[in-house]
Order: C-alpha cells, then structure tokens, then sequence
C-alpha cells in the first residue's frame, strides 16, 4: 500500500475544482463498495501534503496523528521529506505506533496522559522511554508518574512543557483553548527550572498551540463580519504570543538542552514558521481537509476524504431520505458541526431532523431526481474524526480504487 499512498511525487492535477467531475468519478469509482463509504483522493492527499509543506517554508511538520487516525496515510507523510515526527494524542496510540512503526523514533505525546498500564510500559521499555515524550505542565503531572514506577525502578522520561498559547485580550478576556496554566514566560523558566532537579525526568522540548490562530477560520462562508473579528483577532493574538513564546523559550533553554521547540497548526502553519524561536511545525488536519478548513482566508486544501451514503427511501416528491448520517463533529454545538453535502449539488438537511442516527432526510432543488441507491457525497467537518466511522478508506486515483487502507477503528484500535 505504500507504493499506491506515495506522497513524494507532487500533482499538478486539481480535479476537485470542477465538482461536477470530481464527485461522479468518485461515485463511478466506489460504485461496486456499499454505503457507508469512506473516500480518500490520492490526488488530493499528494496536493494537499505538498502544500502544507510549502506553507511551511522549510519548517519541518511534526504529523498530528488524531487529525488523520489512518496509519498508512502517516506513514506515507513520513516518507516525504519535510515531514519529522509524530504529535500523538494519548499515550496508548504513540506505543501502538512505536511497535507497528519500528522506523519511526520520535513520537511526543501531545495530551497529558493519566494512563496508569501506558506510563508502566514506556517507564521500563528503554527502547519506548528513548522514542516517547511525554506532554506536561504541573508538577502533579509527574507525581502521577513518580506513583507508578519510582525513579529508581524505571527508566527516565522524557518531558515536554506545554506553555499556554492563548490570548488574554484587553476587554474581551481569554481567547483560545484552556490548555496549560504555564502562561507566563517567568513560569515557564520556574517549572524547567523545577524539572531540572525532579530524578527520573529529562525535559527535552517546548509546545505552545496557539489555536486561537491555527483552528479558528478567518472567512467563514456567510459569516463576513465573524470573519473579519477573527481577522482582528489573530492579527494581535499572535505578535503577543511570538514575543512572549521567544521570551518563555529563553528562559527554558537556561535550565535545559532543548531538542525542539514545537507550535502551530494547520490553520497557522505560515505565521507559526515566522517564528524563530519555533523549531517545528504540529500539523494534520491540512492533510484530509474536513470542510471546517474551508473557512480560511490565505490557504484552501482539497477535499481529500469524503464519505458517501445511499439514498433508501422518497417520503414526498421533495425529499430523499438517506441511511444513517449523524456524524456530528466535536466543539461547540452549531450548524458547521454537521456533514456538509457536496454532491449532488441542491440539496441541504432539514433544520427539525438534521443529520440523524437512522436516517437523514434532503431536500432541495436536487431532491425530486433521487431515487434509492443513488449516493450523496459529504464531507466531515473535523479531518480525523471521520475515521471513527468507518473500519477502511477507499483509495481513488484517477477513475478508480487502487486499494483500501484500515482505519484506526479498522485495526481495533480507539484511542479518543
């Protein structure tokens, strides 16, 4: 599958520009595969890899893994130069990776982890504790550890300190995700001063997400003025963070031998590498584009994962009902966590159903047309999410399959 899921060579071709070509290749491809069906364009992915990467501006990307959830789509991105490293989100999913991956040697964890059995393995695995970096920001973090295996019975771990991205504005308060209390470059500079003298850690990086940047869109469709607040807001949040990041990197740096400083996103990836103090870039959700990042003003990635469901039933000459369809997507409740129809073209979701566990009824200028086991063509809003219903891809290239790839569900694993 690694020769199908090359990545290495760029395409030149944009097929998804022209939906009314895109999307019935895709049908006329996947015709033979029942619904639910899972979509990866491998033209896409190719497109969308090497345009991160040029975003990037010779910053390397570290891969966040929960925006994918497909081990050979990662894979693939680590064999194309420019991508280093794993961004896991538990502890469990990074030793799954370490065993199934043996190439791959650097895997930080991006969450703190609670994990009493992971911490036992990677703390007395010295092949894991040399490969696997934990994620922390309060000594708590480490008593959790320390209560597992002692120092003296363990292998030493390696540490990364989380220091706090978000914004704290003038007048509107807190703007970003409540991550880690080490805000401050002074409590960045205590706690690794800290670090340096608790036995049996090794503090070897720096992470700050500044997701006020990288996950919020600044042109959401039909939300001008939202999007022009988000404008507003990033154009201040993240000069604050770049001088204030500098200063908690400094002040790290004089109580440990940094191997990287690690920031970003998907939605950041150009400002982010601005950065000098930024050793790396963490970024995925780029890769499969759920349609949350078609909101973005200076970037647009193709829809590279789609999935599609069979029409069964037309309860009036104006609907068609599809099975199943509820995939909502995390974050705050709204319209944009709902699949978003990309073809046919003139249909929407009825505002009392929505999407539904059973059944998802449209309607639209396109509706009266369907009949049952016709196919209708969505897109998640979140990238990796999507992989949580389905156990495979299928792979398209040109007018046809070229294989199937599993799923994180696939291989029997569910990490989030």
């Amino acid at each position: 599958m690694t020769d199908v899921l090359d990545l290495r060579a760029g395409t030149s071709a944009q097929p998804w520009l022209e939906p009314s070509a895109h999307w019935p290749t895709l049908t006329r491809a996947t015709r033979h595969l029942d619904a639910p069906v899972g979509a990866l364009h491998v033209g896409a992915l190719r497109w969308n890899a090497h345009e991160m990467l040029r975003r990037a501006a010779g910053t390397p990307i570290r891969v966040a893994t929960k925006s994918i959830r497909v081990r050979a789509v990662v894979e693939a991105l680590l064999d194309l130069p420019g991508y280093r490293g794993v961004l896991a989100y538990t502890l469990a999913e990074a030793i799954w990776l370490a065993e199934r991956m043996p190439r791959l040697d650097d895997l930080v964890v991006g969450y703190p982890t609670a994990e009493a059995a992971g911490i036992r393995r990677l703390a007395t695995d010295p092949d894991l504790a040399r490969r696997i970096t934990l994620m922390v920001d309060s000594p708590a973090q480490l008593d959790l550890v320390d209560a597992v295996l002692p120092p003296s019975q363990r292998e030493p771990i390696r540490v990364c300190l989380e220091l706090d991205a978000s914004w704290h504005a003038p007048v509107l308060g807190h703007l970003g995700v409540r991550r880690s209390p080490v805000h401050e470059p002074d409590d960045a500079g205590a706690f690794a001063a800290y670090l340096a003298g608790r036995p049996g850690f090794r503090l070897v990086g720096v992470m700050a997400y500044e997701a006020q940047v990288a996950g919020v869109a600044n042109a959401p469709r039909g939300r001008p003025v939202d999007g022009a607040v988000n404008r507003w807001m990033q154009s201040r949040s993240m000069p604050e963070l770049v001088e204030r990041r500098a200063r908690a990197v400094a002040a790290v740096r004089r109580h440990a031998d940094l191997e990287f400083v690690n920031g970003g996103g998907t939605g950041s990836l150009e400002a982010t590498a601005a950065d000098p103090s930024v050793t790396e870039l963490g970024a995925g959700s780029g890769i499969l584009a759920g349609h949350l990042f078609d909101g973005y003003a200076h970037f647009t990635p193709a829809p590279a994962a789609a999935f599609a469901l069979d029409v069964v039933r037309s309860p009036s000459p104006r609907h068609a009902t599809m099975l199943g369809g509820g995939w909502i997507a995390s974050g705050p409740p709204g319209i944009d966590r709902l699949p978003r129809i990309v073809w046919p073209e003139g249909l929407r979701m009825l505002p009392r159903e929505g999407a539904g566990e059973v059944q998802t009824p449209v309607t639209g200028r396109g509706a009266p047309r369907l009949r049952p086991g016709d196919r209708i063509w969505m897109r998640h809003t979140k990238s990796g999410e999507l992989a949580e219903h389905l156990a495979e891809f299928a792979l398209v290239d040109g007018d046809e399959v070229v294989g199937t790839v599993p799923t994180y569900r696939g291989e029997g694993k569910a990490y989030l």
